[in-house]
């Protein structure tokens, strides 16, 4: 299955936002597969040709132009004046690679057998969490770790407030583990979920873990997938909702804490709080990556992708792929490492 077959099929099939979510999932396996789509005659070397090739792909598919205000065609000019006939791969993936990383989004990449390129989202803000800190100040020795979750009561909070650490999306949140977590805590005043520098991964986590945080049906963004060669050609927005879970839930006080490498799944994570009443944000903006990649191969068979969807909230007015704002936002001191600033105001909040 090429990219352009399967980037035809979701874009003209009618999906909910998870379903995406999973059809890109999907999708992103055939990257492996990609050479299918030029025969061997076919492979070219030509430094023009794949400039041509990859800025086209780029221009006719990225989704999110407009919203960065990036003149897609002042990058042309800019890059093909670096082309020349005879130029070296490391040359050639240098301009490619640069010219990609103009999109400033964390889901672009280049990708040879001896580089990959890639935008990095840790230099859009300040570094925001130090693990070291929360487990010398805030947590017992001997924490708990189940599945992905790191947890315990916080000290000096008389056993009224639980802290989860999830730093990644890794798509092995299951009922047992959540079920446990949930049930530690659900005489809580309130839990902290920390999911700083947590750079995404497996969506249907995100799922799996608000689905607890709700007692029914509740729609949490809207996304729409490019179906056309121009900037702003995209097919109709799908909303997305979840369920309640049928195990166990917590509908008490929720602390979402988030900073700049809080990405992709973080930040769909993130961006659904908002339709979360007892959900609230702390931290700093998120790195942005909603709009989910594909992507496929250079005539000279590197590989590359990028963003193919937007991610809209619930007026639909409103990208967040810039980053998800916090509720609270709320920065480290580093001049102070006996303290964690953002974890201080969650549990300000849960008491107030």
């Amino acid at each position: 299955m090429t990219f352009k077959k399967w980037f035809s099929f979701t874009v003209h099939k009618k999906v909910t936002m998870k379903k995406i979510f999973l059809l890109i999932a999907i999708g992103m396996l055939f990257n492996s597969c990609e050479k299918l789509l030029f025969e061997e005659d076919q492979m070219s070397l030509n430094p023009q040709e794949n400039f041509e090739y990859l800025w086209k792909e780029c221009d006719e598919k990225y989704s999110y132009f407009e919203l960065k205000g990036i003149d897609w065609n002042q990058i042309y000019d800019e890059y093909q004046a670096k082309i020349y006939e005879g130029m070296s791969d490391d040359s050639l993936f240098n301009v490619l690679g640069g010219m990609l990383t103009e999109l400033r989004d964390g889901h672009v990449n280049l990708v040879s057998n001896f580089n990959k390129s890639y935008f990095w989202i840790q230099n859009l803000g300040q570094d925001n969490f130090d693990w070291r800190i929360v487990t010398d100040h805030y947590l017992p020795l001997n924490y708990y770790v189940s599945g992905p979750f790191r947890h315990d009561f916080l000290n000096d909070t008389n056993q009224e407030i639980g802290y989860i650490r999830f730093n990644k999306f890794t798509g092995v949140v299951d009922k047992e583990n959540l079920d446990f977590v949930l049930e530690r805590y659900k005489d809580t005043k309130g839990i902290i979920i920390d999911i700083r520098e947590n750079g995404g991964g497996d969506p249907e986590d995100a799922f799996d873990l608000l689905s607890r945080f709700i007692d029914e049906e509740t729609l949490l963004n809207y996304s729409r997938v490019k179906n056309g060669p121009a900037h702003n050609d995209f097919a109709e927005e799908e909303s997305t909702y979840i369920q309640p879970s049928e195990d166990i839930r917590y509908t008490k006080k929720v602390m979402v804490l988030t900073d700049r490498t809080t990405f992709s799944a973080g930040s769909f994570t993130a961006l659904a709080t908002k339709a979360l009443p007892q959900v609230s944000l702390v931290g700093d903006t998120t790195g942005g990556g909603l709009g989910l990649p594909n992507g496929g191969q250079l005539p000279n068979g590197w590989t590359y992708r990028f963003s193919v969807t937007q991610a809209l909230d619930l007026n639909k007015d409103n990208q967040y792929e810039n980053g998800v704002p916090p509720d609270m936002t709320v920065l480290f001191d580093w001049s102070d490492l006996s303290k964690d600033e953002i974890i201080e105001k969650a549990i300000e909040e849960i008491f107030n």
